[in-house]
């Protein structure tokens, strides 16, 4: 199994940054598919999560990022995105993609996970 991250990079505030994840090795229809970060000295805090269509097909937002991010996911091609729109500065953080075999969760307990790409919100 592996999850690979990619899209990371420097932005400047207000702008936008697509982050996109590579999966190989699972059967998407039974894997919610998650966004974590975790910015310097700090935890890794939950992001974002698309339940398979084989569940409610749902996404779920952290409060720090609803209405400015938008999970999607696109099975056929074995992807999870994370479109960011009006980035901050607080924002920066390495981005790491997760997936789990059963519905989305906002703990950091997921079954598999991605190597991480870094996001760098500056003027």
């Amino acid at each position: 199994v592996q999850l690979q991250a990619s899209g990371g990079g420097l932005v400047q505030p207000g702008g936008s940054l697509r982050l996109s994840c590579a999966v190989s090795g699972l059967n998407l229809n039974y894997y919610a598919l998650g966004w974590f970060r975790q910015a310097p000295g700090k935890d890794r805090e939950w992001v974002s999560c698309a339940n398979s269509d084989s569940n409610d097909g749902g996404t779920y937002y952290s409060d720090f990022v609803k209405g400015r991010f938008t999970i999607s996911r696109d099975d056929a091609k074995n992807t999870v995105y994370l479109q960011m729109n009006s980035v901050k500065t607080e924002d920066t953080a390495i981005y790491y993609c997760a997936a789990d075999s059963g519905v989305c969760s906002n703990y950091d307990l997921y079954d598999y996970w991605g190597q991480g790409t870094q996001v760098t919100v500056s003027s």
